[in-house]
């Protein structure tokens, strides 16, 4: 049986609707054994991500998921271009709500529904507050999702599509996940958070699941976009799974990619700290990564050291001539997730060398 485990100072919690955080502050991972990973098994599900099901730690009843599911994950891994047959884009805006979250969302919904929540509360930059709408509509859960003021209308819009109940915060990002917290505190109601929540990484741990089963092995280097790490903890956390079951051979390199105006982690990563110092959000079109302070930023710069990978940061003015490439290509992208494909094109890629690129979020989610 699983249970919470406090990655600052060891203490364990049971699993309950109400706890998402340690006494001391500290975020949470979920202890539990490796799982035993079965590939044959897969092929017992239908073709989405629930087809890892028996990898995460949720509810026995094998058919739990069905209530929940809208058919996210397996998303496409087209090559980049002709020319560059060894790297590939995974297009994850492919999903119900456009983009990635839905992977986690559609898990930490499940968990949710499993501890019988009647309220859930998520604060977001837009797709995480998107997705957790959708999932609690889907699950008849009441959702209230906090998100900030500059929020992009669009995806304003699409969460109110969902029935949720939108609270508009002035103030930083952070400031709007405090007003969210203070609330889950004041109602006792589920923190359906893809920041703390560690079941939201259950869900975008099956990039990796999918990417090893898209290529047959284990692609050299991943270029992952990093604010509060929802998708690089999933990814190092699903190659984990995969290498400790010998269906892959090596940990692939994680280059995490930060917007110059915001980069945190980049600057604790230069200075060889084990924790990101806050700093002052400059302003980045890269809204979704947009994070001055993110909580589980020890994790993030131990995965990315772990697989030898590196940091980058990217302009503003190579955020909109990627995103520009990318449309030419036929891939419309949120711009946010044009800074991923910025990073390649800076990338001093080896001859040989195999690289996965996330195209996160669809382009009609923004301007």
């Amino acid at each position: 049986m699983e249970q919470f485990i406090c990655n600052h100072c060891g203490t364990t919690y049971e699993v309950t609707l109400t706890r998402w955080r340690c006494d001391c502050g500290g975020v949470l991972n979920i202890d539990k054994p490796m799982p035993v990973i079965d590939p044959a098994a897969w092929n017992h599900y239908p073709n989405s991500l629930w087809r890892y099901v028996e990898t995460m730690p949720l509810s026995s009843d094998a058919t739990m998921w069905e209530a929940v599911t809208m058919g996210e994950g397996q998303s496409p891994l087209i090559v980049l271009a002709p020319a560059e047959p060894e790297t590939y884009v995974k297009v994850d805006y492919m999903m119900p709500t456009l983009s990635f979250k839905d992977r986690g969302a559609v898990v930490l919904m499940a968990k949710a529904r499993e501890l019988g929540a009647s309220k859930v509360i998520a604060d977001s930059s837009g797709n995480a507050g998107t997705a957790i709408a959708a999932y609690a509509a889907r699950c008849g859960i009441s959702c209230d999702i906090y998100l900030g003021a500059g929020t992009s209308p669009k995806k304003v819009a699409q969460v109110q599509a969902h029935g949720a109940n939108i609270q508009e915060v002035n103030g930083t990002r952070e400031d709007v996940a405090a007003a969210a917290q203070q609330a889950v505190t004041d109602e006792g109601a589920f923190y359906a958070s893809h920041v703390y929540n560690p079941y939201f990484y259950e869900g975008t741990k099956t990039y990796a699941y999918e990417i090893y089963e898209q290529l047959g092995k284990a692609p050299d280097t991943v270029i992952v976009p990093v604010g509060n790490g929802t998708l690089l903890l999933g990814v190092y956390a699903g190659f984990q799974e995969l290498l400790a079951n010998q269906l892959i051979t090596h940990m692939p390199k994680i280059v995490a990619v930060q917007a110059e105006q915001c980069a945190p982690l980049v600057e604790a990563y230069r200075h060889g700290w084990k924790t990101a110092a806050p700093v002052q959000n400059q302003g980045t079109l890269a809204e979704g990564i947009a994070i001055a302070a993110p909580a589980r930023s020890q994790q993030i710069l131990e995965a990315v050291r772990q697989t030898n990978g590196t940091f980058m940061t990217i302009t503003e003015d190579e955020i909109g001539e990627a995103r520009d490439i990318l449309s030419g290509n036929g891939f419309y992208v949120e711009v946010t997730s044009a800074v991923n494909y910025a990073a390649y094109a800076k990338y001093a890629k080896a001859p040989g060398e195999t690289m996965v690129i996330p195209l996160c979020g669809a382009g009609i989610k923004s301007k």
